[in-house]
């Protein structure tokens, strides 16, 4: 990989605009590879001259190749030769911060998890947590990807993330204050950092790997034991200063008398929250302990007690998405919620609430599951990573160039 030091800096109109279109490029193939190159220079309004310049650039720097057998074509001529994204030369680290464990993992250019790992930190100050991600991480890329190169890490956590700065400048429930993690990870890896919230990266994951619906507009609800959201349009993900926007967790719900870290009641957050549904279903002698997983698991088993406490708590996210959806008109709203894919009947739950409460024509279609069941974690870090390398594939990743603006 080439160093910053060794390559002039690209300040000027021109080099962004080539960035631009080699963006275009790039997306194109992600979303319609294998293709040809007079396919991308119709998707994208390019010269032939320019898509060939930009795909045999890709190519050098490994995000590209070319198939080995040309595309069939009944006529005489040269033949076409397809391109598609090289899935096998680099990987994307990427790492999640949950409240009570890290997720650390490897990701492909199209998005998909190659490898995770969950580590449990409960106990651990944020210095030493993230040593112990940036060794896992490398027990992975060692054990899973030696022939890989890495593209750098992505990482996503909830609370307030400035992305301008790499910076965690609030996360409550882990207590973190003004915590520099792209600096002390860039510092433990020796690779190019990304941070982000996990409610935006996972919106940048719809709309590079997921959602079609998510690229014209999209409301993400985030609902763990963090409950934040996010919100883009054609033009890219708002952030509003210092990466603030998004804070919902102070959102009042109807029905709900759950105190606050605030100081009120009922507010969004501690209503719905993964540790207080563990808590109530403790008290009322569901569970043994306050255990999130063990709820889980025991409602997706069918015991009704269960379901009723996740379709009570399905209710009070539905009044969410319905005020996100009446104040923000998205194309589309994405509940990440881990009881949507495994609750029977929350994610409809959630659909009557928002017809109840909005004017949504159609609910079924307009509010709707992750594309990433399973992997929402691991696909948010690598997505904040994977965002950076498809707005500017000749930025900073991969040849050294500022990125374009």
């Amino acid at each position: 990989m080439t160093s910053r030091a060794d390559v002039p800096q690209r300040t000027d109109a021109r080099g962004a605009r080539r960035g631009a279109s080699a963006s275009a490029v790039l997306r194109a193939v992600l979303d319609e590879g294998p293709i040809a190159r007079s396919t991308i220079a119709r998707r994208t309004g390019l010269s032939a001259a320019a898509v060939t310049g930009h795909t045999a650039e890709l190519a050098r720097l490994g995000l590209l190749h070319e198939l080995a057998e040309p595309e069939p074509r009944g006529r005489v001529g040269r033949p076409h030769v397809p391109v598609d994204l090289d899935t096998g030369r680099h990987v994307a680290g990427a790492l999640h911060l949950a409240v009570h464990h890290a997720t650390v993992a490897l990701l492909d250019l199209r998005g998909n998890v190659l490898v995770q790992h969950e580590e449990p930190h409960d106990g651990l100050g944020a210095e030493d947590l993230l040593a112990r991600a940036a060794e896992i991480l490398d027990d992975l890329l060692l054990g899973h990807a030696p022939d890989r190169e890495p593209l750098g890490l992505g990482v996503a956590t909830g609370g307030w993330v400035d992305r301008a700065s790499g910076t965690v400048v609030e996360h409550p429930l882990l207590g973190w204050r003004n915590v520099p993690v792209r600096d002390l990870l860039a510092g433990s890896t020796g690779l190019a950092v990304e941070v982000d919230g996990h409610a935006r990266a996972l919106v940048h994951a719809e709309r590079l790997f997921g959602h079609p619906r998510a690229r014209d507009s999209v409301v993400q609800l985030f609902t763990g034991n963090v409950v934040d959201a996010a919100f883009a349009t054609g033009a890219g993900v708002h952030h509003g200063p210092r990466s603030a926007a998004g804070a919902v967790a102070h959102l009042p719900v109807d029905g709900s008398t759950e105190p606050c870290r605030c100081g009120r009641t009922g507010c969004l957050e501690a209503a719905v929250s993964e540790g207080t549904l563990a808590r109530k279903a403790a008290e009322s002698g569901l569970i043994e302990r306050p255990d999130f997983p063990e709820l889980l698991a025991l409602a997706e088993s069918g015991h009704s007690a269960a379901i009723r406490l996740f379709h009570d708590r399905a209710r009070l996210v539905g009044q969410a998405a319905a005020l996100l959806l009446e104040v923000l008109n998205p194309a589309v709203l994405v509940v990440v919620d881990r009881s949507v894919a495994r609750v029977p009947g929350c994610l409809p739950t959630i659909r009557d609430e928002v017809r109840d409460r909005t004017r949504c024509a159609d609910p079924t279609e307009t509010v709707v599951g992750t594309s990433f069941p399973g992997t929402e974690l691991a696909t948010a870090g690598g997505a904040v990573l994977l965002d950076v390398l498809y707005d500017d594939p000749l930025g900073p990743l991969l040849t050294g160039w500022p990125r374009a603006s």
